[in-house]
């Protein structure tokens, strides 16, 4: 009896230990399934919450999660959180635009093992990939002794996956694997403005193609500023950042300093690039959309006149200013490439424009949407000449077959009066005869 109670008794304190286990384990399962829910709900609320603009034209379209592409030798991320938010466990992560993930080895064998350079920033340096698909990209690779880079990459993947507008490039990757973080880009096949404004080996801008570049950056801007929400200040607008494709439309780029600018908008220390830097910025440390926009004009003066602004830029167009007023006579200071090819007007009135953009005063300074709008009213007239030139040509074209037309109706009378006086004059030798 007694062994049977004692028996009894383990065996009673067993169930109980068990018991309690599977209490406390179905606990912890019925919080974390909680947990993941409220997470993923949170998720799904920020992505429905980021309304874009198409193209950046004045329609809008709301992205979501649904909006993940196709998958090739990339997968699509699956996590609502980023591998930096998650911890060191998880492998894999995504924005909320559902940005894909392409594989090291992947990336490692589409670079050639990392040998075909294109170029190389503060960030990192920047290869040229093939891929198996046939598509070709660009691999922005952070640099291991960067020290502001995993920040910036951060900052890329989180603010790029939501920002889609044909005149900025566009993120359609990333890899994270090996201590590595690349960014997978569209390639653009004709590289910088830079590139195309110092460099010898490739021919001068025209005048109308440089024209057409300030207005493809204008509304670049213009999306990041008013189309975007939040609104983008890009911080380092410059010539190197301005990428063109192979149609030579021109694509704003590189936007490792954005999302610091959309946090604290009065960081201690001063990033950018001298030259382009708003000088109420660098003597407030407060960067605003009109330090962009100051930015701006100092590269349309670039344009203009094919100088660095590291150079001397600014001083050579101050003194410039002293006989222009701001407002005529830029032509002084043009770009002696173009050999007389330019419109003076469109010269002048760019000018004044740049000159308002770098006023010292940044309430003084135009918003970017102005300055699209009178870039646009700059070419209007010489899109109306060329409409006017058009229809002259098509005109003639009508005139002189009317001409023709009516040659032709003159001529087939003196056909017939020939006709009958041949008739006649064989009537009349019969008669003859």
């Amino acid at each position: 009896m007694k062994g049977e109670s004692w028996g009894l008794i383990i065996g009673i304190s067993i169930g109980v230990i068990i018991g309690v286990l599977l209490a406390i384990s179905g606990l912890f399962c019925i919080r974390y399934r909680k947990k993941r829910a409220q997470i993923g709900n949170s998720s799904s609320r920020r992505a429905a919450a980021i309304p874009m603009r198409a193209n950046g034209e004045d329609s809008s379209v709301m992205l979501s999660d649904s909006t993940i592409g196709q998958e090739s030798p990339k997968f699509a991320l699956e996590s609502g959180r980023p591998l930096w938010l998650e911890g060191p466990k998880k492998k894999n992560f995504t924005s909320v635009s559902g940005i894909l993930k392409y594989s090291y080895k992947d990336l490692q064998k589409a670079t050639c093992n990392f040998t075909t350079i294109i170029g190389e920033g503060a960030f990192g340096p920047v290869y040229k990939a093939q891929m198996a698909t046939g598509e070709t990209v660009a691999v922005k690779v952070l640099a291991t002794n960067s020290k502001q880079g995993e920040r910036e990459f951060q900052t890329e993947v989180l603010l790029l996956g939501r920002l889609h507008h044909r005149n900025l490039v566009n993120l359609v990757g990333y890899c994270a694997e090996k201590g590595q973080h690349m960014l997978v880009y569209v390639y653009m096949s004709n590289g910088s403005l830079a590139s195309h404004l110092y460099s010898d080996k490739n021919e001068p801008l025209r005048w109308d193609l440089r024209l057409r570049i300030a207005q493809d950056i204008a509304r670049g801007l213009e999306y990041l500023h008013d189309g975007a929400v939040p609104p983008v200040v890009h911080r380092d607008v410059k010539s190197s950042n301005i990428l063109l494709d192979r149609s030579m439309k021109a694509r704003v780029a590189d936007f490792g300093l954005s999302r610091e600018a959309m946090v604290n908008p009065q960081a201690s220390n001063i990033r950018g690039t001298f030259g382009y830097l708003d000088p109420e910025y660098i003597s407030t440390k407060s960067f605003t959309k009109k330090s962009d926009v100051y930015s701006f004009g100092v590269l349309l003066f670039e344009l203009i006149t094919g100088r660095n602004p590291q150079q001397g830029l600014m001083e050579y167009v101050e003194l410039a200013a002293i006989h222009s007023e701001g407002k005529i006579g830029w032509e002084e200071i043009i770009d002696s490439r173009f050999d007389g090819n330019y419109d003076v007007r469109e010269v002048n009135e760019m000018a004044a424009l740049a000159y308002t953009c770098i006023n010292r005063m940044p309430r003084k300074r135009p918003a970017i949407r102005d300055v699209v709008q009178v870039l646009s009213r700059i070419t209007k007239p010489k899109n109306c000449r060329k409409q006017n030139r058009q229809a002259l040509s098509a005109m003639a074209e009508e005139t002189s077959i009317d001409i023709e037309l009516e040659n032709l109706e003159y001529q087939i009378p003196d056909k017939e009066k020939v006709e009958r006086e041949d008739s006649f004059d064989s009537t009349a030798d019969r008669s003859e005869v």
